[in-house]
């Protein structure tokens, strides 16, 4: 298990599919974390709550995933000093373009790092990261799935190779 836990904090159960990538991620890590809903607008104060309380209860990171005006991130942040990451999820006129702008135009000393729209994935990973600056053992596990990824990519270039080469014949 990983030194350190993840709080992931989205907006509506709605964004379970695009959080779905990450639970993945932190599990194949063995990063334990827990997730909740709160809206930074319909239950502020419980949003506010488990921002402040989420150090004292072992948390080193936050992840939070929200759509449209998406200020949940912004709140989390403007309430503890853990870094907190943004997912921006999809939805609305705007097709999560509002849900990025809100989500990455932080006001200075309110960061909050953002992932692409929809970026479930990548938020796990960089919170995975993030704990192993102080893990070494995630920090191997890491590295070896960077290998993976690299592995995957000369397979394809292979597979493409083999099939330009029997265009040939």
């Amino acid at each position: 298990m990983a030194t350190g836990k993840v709080l992931v904090v989205m907006g509506s159960d709605s964004d379970f599919p695009v959080m779905e990538g990450c639970f993945k991620i932190l599990k194949r890590f063995g990063v334990e974390f827990e997730a909740h809903v709160a809206s930074a607008h319909r239950t502020p104060d419980r949003a506010i709550k488990l921002a402040k309380e989420a150090k004292d209860n072992g948390f080193k990171v936050i992840i939070s995933a929200a759509g449209l005006a998406a200020h949940l991130g912004g709140v989390l942040a403007a309430n503890t000093t853990l870094p907190v990451i943004g997912v921006p999820c999809k939805g609305g006129a705007l097709n999560g373009v509002d849900a990025l702008y809100a989500t990455v135009q932080m006001p200075s000393g309110i960061p909050v790092a953002t992932v692409a729209i929809d970026g479930g994935t990548n938020a796990g990973i960089l919170a995975c990261q993030m704990l192993a600056l102080s893990d070494e053992g995630l920090s191997a596990e890491l590295q070896e799935y960077k290998n993976e990824l690299s592995d995957s990519v000369s397979a394809r270039d292979q597979r493409l190779q083999d099939k330009i080469k029997d265009m040939e014949g």
